[in-house]
């Protein structure tokens, strides 16, 4: 008996876990990986498994939209997250996910206008944003 390796299963199953190691890898840069809140990237991650079942062609969406929803549970718990590490002055604001829905999401500050880090790279981003 073989097995196909290009199961839509596997393909599925990879989505999720790259979705949850990218928001995973933030929340540990933004020093905010608590297990409360890592049950949080746990619960979306199951909303958006049923999510690419019904469309598969979303998967490779899935890390920006786990992102959201991570930032959107915290909204409520907790606070604003993450903080915008490029505005120094104003009112603190969080970053938000762009696109909303495409592949290749980023952190990104309206505010200031740039690229701050891809999703899964906040911690790798201390250098310095880039213009967009």
């Amino acid at each position: 008996m073989s097995t196909d390796p290009v199961h839509p299963v596997s393909l599925l199953e990879q989505a999720l876990h790259r979705a949850r190691a990218l928001v995973l890898a933030d929340l540990v840069a933004g020093e905010v990986a608590e297990a409360d809140v890592v049950s949080l990237v746990e619960e979306s991650v199951v909303q958006r498994r049923w999510w690419v079942e019904q469309w598969p062609d979303g998967a490779q969406y899935v890390a920006g939209l786990v992102a959201q929803d991570v930032q959107d549970a915290l909204l409520e718990r907790y606070g604003r997250w993450p903080l915008c590490p490029v505005c120094g002055s104003g009112d603190p604001h969080a970053l938000e996910v762009e696109p909303e829905l495409g592949p290749d999401p980023h952190w990104v500050c309206h505010k200031a206008g740039v690229k701050v880090a891809a999703v899964g790279a906040l911690g790798a981003g201390q250098d310095g944003p880039s213009s967009s």
